[in-house]
């Protein structure tokens, strides 16, 4: 019998069994492809996501393919090198180093066909059984665990798989969340586009160590354009009109070359086309994120427009919150009512990375579809960085009861994201959490002294920062959360309480 049975291998599969493996649990994967994405996609990793990915052991390797410290510019145009409609960002260089004082962990250019392997390798590496060319074909759980039926697509060899949970990361169509029966709710479909993978030298439009991002407002139609960290390789997209009596086949590869020389305001580029598809421009989220023993992660769980590059980061976000979770519950450091903490606390991120980008798509693509129905967004960074964490795996105190703060104005409040400081040890906060709950305390309270199964280091002279004054303690998770907070001395009796109540124990 296995631990965790996780269905799909992109980023939010990969993503979850590396975290998985890392912390000890045994995890099946089981993917119905041959191999990992083969095409660029999702391409970047924002700061929370570099935190998780640097616990994981990758952050360096990703960070090697490329960063985005340097010059990156978005903007909306009619055409690459033509007319400037509006300007998002013109230096990412100055936001990155401002970011960074807050978020240390760096900002990753990479692909979703260059990170994948390096989840794939690491999940590996910690010992996890990763299956290409194998299908789920139905399962049924109890109150013990699930039996999974599983078809090796190569030889056509049957399995019976038990686990004590699974996971659902095989996408937007999930079939694991429709066998459920689970419903979607939200905007809903916005747009229908064609992804286009080309080849081409531009370096004369864009050198190479300069990165955009371009949403293209033309005459001739609407989409975007991005270049990657591979150098000659470019993602362009062209929105089409199903209602319009349009359909994929109308656009064979010649007129998307035309559109792309358009796009470009390149007439004479030649272009090639290494790979075509149509996608759907959508915002929805699950209804409910488990079932029983089942877990929705990744598009699975919420699908949203790529405006913001939100998506493939939230993936990888919900695959290290539901990690940890499960390793402390199949491990015994925790009950089983932790898991409950997972589906409040990743829907609401959801419902954030969903606003923010659905707004940006009517700002930057469909400026006709602004209305009373599209919400206000919260603001990216502080979508990402800023959230209040919301369950009983925090202890909260009195507060006003929005949703997001400031991420400059973290100041160790239960439920929001703990302060980046360097602690009189040389460590910084993000290399202490990383590794289990830690208890941060100021130098006077006598909380070194205490012996409740959870990491010590001192704050020394920054107790302001956490709010906790020369005597007082904090409590983070594993995930960097601050789970609770007290200006008070140290009291061994009441840490074990505040243990056991949000570990559910």
């Amino acid at each position: 019998m296995t631990d965790v049975i996780v269905v799909g291998a992109g980023l939010g599969g990969l993503s979850t069994s590396m975290f998985l493996a890392t912390r000890g649990v045994n995890v099946l994967v089981v993917e119905r492809h041959e191999g990992t994405s083969i095409h660029p996609r999702a391409s970047g990793q924002h700061p929370r996501t570099m935190e998780f990915l640097r616990i994981g052991g990758v952050s360096d390797e990703v960070l090697a393919i490329g960063d985005w410290s340097s010059d990156f510019t978005i903007k909306v145009v009619e055409s690459v090198r033509g007319r400037v409609i509006h300007s998002i960002v013109e230096n990412f260089g100055d936001f990155h180093k401002e970011i960074a004082q807050l978020a240390p962990a760096g900002w990753g250019s990479a692909s979703q066909d260059q990170t994948e392997p390096i989840l794939l390798a690491q999940a590996r590496k910690h010992g996890a059984d990763v299956r290409f060319s194998t299908e789920l074909v139905s399962f049924v759980q109890d109150g013990d665990g699930v039996t999974a039926q599983l078809l090796d697509l190569v030889s056509g060899r049957a399995q019976e798989v038990r686990a004590s949970y699974l996971i659902a990361a095989d996408g937007n169509r999930s079939p694991v969340r429709e066998r459920l029966g689970i419903p979607r709710s939200g905007y809903g479909g916005l747009a229908n586009h064609i992804g286009v993978v080309f080849d081409a030298d531009l370096t004369e439009v864009l050198p190479e160590d300069v990165q955009g991002l371009y949403y293209l407002q033309n005459p001739a139609f609407t989409g975007a354009y991005v270049n990657t960290s591979v150098p000659g390789r470019h993602i362009f997209s062209i929105e089409y009109h199903p209602e319009n009596g349009e359909s994929y086949a109308d656009y064979p590869d010649a007129r998307i070359i035309d559109l792309i020389r358009i796009g470009m305001d390149i007439p004479d580029l030649a272009p090639e086309i290494v790979w075509k598809g149509p996608w759907e421009m959508a915002a929805r989220i699950a209804d409910r994120w488990r079932d029983g023993r089942v877990f929705l992660v990744g598009d699975a769980a919420k699908v949203t427009p790529p405006t913001g590059g939100l998506g493939g980061n939230a993936a990888v976000c919900d695959g290290f919150d539901i990690a940890w979770k499960l390793a402390a519950v199949i491990h015994g450091q925790a009950g089983a009512g932790l898991l409950d903490t997972y589906e409040p606390e990743r829907k609401l991120a959801a419902q954030l990375v969903v606003d923010e980008s659905l707004f940006n798509y009517v700002q930057r693509m469909a400026p006709h579809l602004a209305g009373p129905d599209i919400p206000e967004a919260v603001g990216w960074f502080e979508a990402i960085m800023g959230m209040r964490h919301t369950s009983s795996a925090v202890i909260a105190e009195p507060n006003d009861g929005s949703l997001t703060i400031n991420p400059f104005q973290l100041s160790g409040e239960p439920g929001f994201h703990a302060p980046h400081v360097v602690l009189p040890s040389g460590e910084s906060t993000l290399d202490v959490w990383g590794a289990g709950w830690v208890l941060l305390a100021g130098p006077d309270g006598g909380w070194d002294k205490l012996d409740a199964g959870v990491q010590y280091r001192s704050l020394g002279d920054q107790y302001d920062r956490f709010g906790v004054g020369r005597e007082g303690a904090c409590l983070l998770r594993p995930d960097g959360i601050v789970a609770w907070r007290t200006t008070s001395k140290a009291d061994e009796a009441t840490l074990k309480n505040v243990l056991r109540q949000v570990l559910s124990c």
